[in-house]
């Protein structure tokens, strides 16, 4: 069994510690708690490492596309090595934050890189939603 794990956020130093970019995040951490092999290539549109736990191939993808266009990258990987087992971490304002929720299929609700996930591979595959909430405006902040 083999499963591909991507995590959504926008590639470059001024967006690496945006809040938007959690599914980056989730996935350099299971890079750094876990021995990966990189398989990088321009074909790829992103960053891929390759690990194996117990008798899982387990995928780790972050585009480097902007996440717009992060279809482009997830279908490139699933389609390159065959992969039907799909797991994308991505952010969601509309949980509060540090909330999970998982799910298979469903609509995007306007997240661009899930838009693009859809256009490219379909709706067929798991959802990690991580709440990074709503931020607050200033009028609230100094109230």
């Amino acid at each position: 069994m083999s499963w591909l794990i991507v995590g959504l956020g926008n590639h470059g130093q001024a967006y690496a510690n945006h809040r938007h970019n959690i599914g980056f995040m989730a996935v350099d951490f299971f890079l750094n708690n876990t021995q990966a092999i990189n398989l990088s290539k321009a074909s790829f549109y992103g960053e891929l490492f390759k690990a194996q736990l117990a008798d899982t191939s387990v995928f780790y993808l972050k585009p480097l596309t902007f996440m717009n266009d992060s279809g482009k990258a997830v279908a490139a990987v699933k389609n390159f090595y065959k992969l039907d087992n799909i797991l994308v971490i991505h952010d969601d304002m509309d949980l509060n934050f540090a909330a999970l929720r998982f799910k298979k299929g469903g609509f995007h609700a306007g997240h661009n890189g899930l838009k693009s996930i859809d256009a490219h591979i379909g709706q067929d595959y798991f959802r990690a939603r991580l709440g990074i909430g709503r931020p607050q405006h200033k009028s609230q902040v100094n109230s």
